[in-house]
């Protein structure tokens, strides 16, 4: 199950990320009245989880820097109910997929992609899951392309609360957790990975200070053998968690769902979600 909750990573994973980097829920969030990009994303991602405040928004994203959730929240819900801010996020993001896929947003595998997505995203136990027990209590979309769109985004959540889970337990912060990703993806020196690049460098340097006395990065600021294998433990430890919705599916409904998913989710990644 582990593999299998990597492998519908991978396939789920293009679906959820137009929301972030195609036009149209900027356009949504935009015609809402949310002033810049930042605006809309904190409001319509935490939107779910009812008028909380900025601490607990960041408490739940996690990976941001201290004060950035409080430069949004509550402030970009004074004006526009967090219920428009997620609606709009819906209305963008399916739009955004039915315009890449094309005519597979008509087709029976598409909608049968649909199902079995929902039924994963719809059994896992939210005990512990604080973004994605909030998905839970928004209605599913009857349109097969959002509701598509909605499961993925469920299940990505609840992928994302276990691996704050593992970060948790293997005593890596959100922003040292972005420095582990930059090195994984090659880039160096990590601290200027776009997601944090913009955080005071006081508080770089005192990330990477502390990996470097733990071992975990070496004095140039690449991974040390400890070190990756720490991200290592923490990338299995998140596709461990991330399995129990698929345990809802038969053998052969996991295997029709790759094959479902795998031309819609081929389509996104050659469009890179533009």
């Amino acid at each position: 199950m582990i593999h299998t909750a990597r492998r519908f990573h991978d396939l789920l994973e293009p679906i959820c990320l137009v929301t972030f980097f195609a036009d149209e829920c900027n356009e949504e969030l935009a015609a809402l009245g949310h002033g810049n990009y930042w605006d809309g994303y904190f409001a319509s991602r935490a939107a779910p989880l009812g008028r909380v405040p900025a601490e607990v928004v960041h408490a739940a994203f996690y990976n941001f820097g201290d004060g950035e959730a409080a430069r949004h929240i509550p402030g970009a819900w004074e004006k526009i109910p967090p219920e428009e801010s997620v609606a709009a996020r819906e209305r963008g993001s399916a739009a955004s997929v039915r315009r890449i896929v094309g005519d597979l947003a008509d087709s029976p595998g598409l909608v049968r992609a649909a199902d079995l997505t929902t039924k994963a995203a719809t059994s896992a136990p939210v005990v512990g899951r604080v973004m994605y027990a909030g998905m839970r209590t928004l209605p599913i979309p009857a349109d097969p392309v959002a509701r598509l769109w909605h499961s993925a985004t469920m299940l990505r959540e609840h992928r994302g609360d276990g691996h704050i889970a593992a970060l948790v337990g293997a005593g890596i912060g959100g922003i040292e957790a972005h420095v582990l990703s930059a090195l994984e993806m090659g880039i160096h020196p990590p601290e200027s990975h776009g997601r944090i690049h913009h955080l005071p460098k006081k508080r770089l340097k005192a990330a990477m200070d502390g990996l470097r006395e733990r071992g975990i990065v070496d004095a140039e600021g690449w991974f040390t053998d400890a070190g990756r294998e720490l991200k290592q433990r923490v990338e299995d430890l998140t596709d461990e968690l991330a399995a129990p919705p698929y345990e809802a599916l038969s053998p052969a409904e996991q295997d029709e769902l790759v094959a479902v998913l795998e031309p819609i989710s081929a389509k996104l990644v050659a469009a890179g979600s533009q």
